[in-house]
């Protein structure tokens, strides 16, 4: 269940960056887009746009919070470390590492 909500999950993603990249800009911050004619049909393209990606928002938001509710369920039940490894030392070791002798020649 949750990978067939994941694939959905990243067709709607796609399908929104898709709307996104085909909307008119309307800011005209930068003195791009704008234009004359068809405005009717621009505003009514736009309307449709406009819902898709309200929709489509709407759909990500939601199928994103399900799969954060399915994966917390999901690892609830189980831990990290389920069991403590044993000791193999049963007694530290406590001899330091002695230097090697150098042999001294008179």
């Amino acid at each position: 269940m949750q990978q067939v909500l994941l694939v959905i999950h990243v067709l709607i993603a796609i399908s929104l960056i898709g709307v996104i990249l085909i909307q008119r800009s309307e800011g005209g911050g930068l003195g791009i887009g704008g234009g004359g004619g068809g405005l009717v049909s621009i505003r009514g393209q736009a309307n449709l746009l406009t819902r898709a990606t309200a929709g489509l928002a709407g759909a990500f938001m939601v199928t994103s919070i399900v799969l954060a509710i399915m994966a917390g369920t999901h690892r609830a039940g189980s831990a990290i470390v389920t069991e403590q490894p044993a000791s193999t030392q049963s007694a530290p070791a406590s001899t330091a590492p002695t230097a090697p002798t150098v042999p001294t020649t008179e």
